[in-house]
């Protein structure tokens, strides 16, 4: 179990909007209780953290350090972010026998063995479930009901070795959250130690929860930043699926033209835009690329094709020109169905009018009137003119770029 908090900051932050004689907050970490009005610390042995409230009415409320149940009741602001690291400690489902086949015992009684453990809302210590109210490392365990046998681990695998991939990992949704070497991922949510891009809400299709290993970017198989100072990023160790399983029929392939951003197409063009013949993707010359056909096997990386396996905004290929190593495939049309409008504007789009709320990698605009995710000066009080309704693509300040 993890905090990352300014023991100083919190008790700050609860100050604020309170009269000193009423700011009282209170956080025990490890085994010290820290207590503001008392200023003493006495050894406890346990840990727990207070979110002091005025609203509805004055309260200490507890924290239950749980972050993806329903009861969950998570503190977060710029100095603090309190959550239970992810092990089998958290388990809560309702496997009751031992991996041996025997039944567990009830966690409330105390026969045929007797035990230190008290069921309470926090521990989830429920009928005779598997639990591992000590972070056992093997995982989930229970006293089982042969008087022979004390306890017993039980038969509930790691999600590491639950899960699998199939290509590189783009769609995988689970909950790994160390790399390759054991580093522990920092959340995708944070900026720190690492700086990065990838934040949740400006890529909401990549479902960058928590601090689990994703792969947002089409890089061979999913990774994640470290909360190792010195490592940025690394990849995470999980197994390929021993079987690909059979997709859905993929009614989104497309032979003649491309929808969205050409992820999907699977047409037969092999020359770019200019017409200069592409280099056959199981090729390193001219061009050395990570673009395995076998790494990359959902992508439909056959012969000299253009195809679009890194989300670029539309099918592209590495061209047999040494002096030139990428170029789009902008021949292959859009499909008609795709067309959202005949949209277009002239010189600089300043005077654009249309729907588009896209960019051209396919991320969903921010609305003009609100300021979250980004800060801007550029909203419909500052600019009246400009036409800045919902999130629709504008040029409210006349970029050369277009809107």
């Amino acid at each position: 179990m993890r905090a990352i908090c300014s023991i100083t900051a919190l008790l700050q932050e609860e100050r604020q909007g309170l009269g000193a004689a009423d700011s009282h907050a209170e956080i025990r970490i490890g085994s010290q209780h820290y207590d503001e009005q008392s200023s003493q610390c006495r050894v406890m042995s346990i840990v727990e953290a207070f979110n002091y409230e005025t609203r509805p009415s004055i309260t200490c409320k507890q924290l239950p350090w749980v972050r993806d149940e329903n009861t969950a009741d998570v503190k977060r602001n710029v100095n603090c972010d309190l959550y239970e690291k992810k092990e089998g400690k958290t388990y809560r489902g309702k496997v009751s026998q031992t991996q041996s086949g025997h039944t567990c015992q009830q966690w409330w009684s105390k026969f045929p063995h007797d035990h230190r453990w008290t069921p309470s809302a926090e521990n989830g210590l429920e009928l005779n479930y598997c639990r591992n109210p000590d972070g056992d490392g093997i995982g989930p365990w229970c006293y089982t009901t042969d008087p022979e046998r004390r306890f017993e681990t039980c038969n509930i695998p790691r999600c590491e070795d639950e899960v699998c991939i199939t290509c590189n990992g783009e769609d995988y949704r689970g909950q790994v959250d160390h790399t390759e070497t054991g580093l522990e991922c920092q959340r995708w949510d944070q900026q720190y130690p690492h700086q990065h891009i990838y934040q949740p809400e400006k890529y909401p299709d990549k479902s960058l929860d928590d601090n689990y290993c994703r792969n947002p970017d089409a890089s061979p198989v999913p990774w994640c930043y470290t909360t190792d100072p010195a490592v940025e990023r690394q990849n995470c160790k999980i197994r390929q699926c021993e079987k690909v399983p059979q997709r859905l029929a993929r009614h989104s392939y497309t032979t003649h033209c491309f929808r969205g951003r050409g992820e999907d197409y699977r047409g037969k063009v092999n020359e770019t835009t200019s017409g200069i013949p592409c280099q056959r993707w199981d090729a390193q010359q001219p061009h050395q690329h990570p673009f395995y056909p076998k790494t990359y096997e959902c992508k439909g990386l056959e012969e000299n094709y253009c195809r679009n396996p890194d989300g670029s905004e539309a099918p592209w290929c590495f061209t047999s020109v040494p002096e030139m190593r990428t170029a789009l495939c902008l021949q292959i049309k859009r499909c008609a169905d795709d067309i959202e409008a005949e949209d277009c504007y002239h010189e600089n789009g300043k005077n654009y009018r249309g729907v588009v709320r896209k960019t051209r990698k396919g991320i969903i605009c921010q609305k003009w009137s609100v300021n979250t995710p980004h800060r801007t000066k550029i909203n419909p009080t500052t600019y009246p003119d400009a036409n800045l309704t919902e999130n629709y693509c504008r040029n409210p300040d006349g970029d050369q770029h277009g809107p």
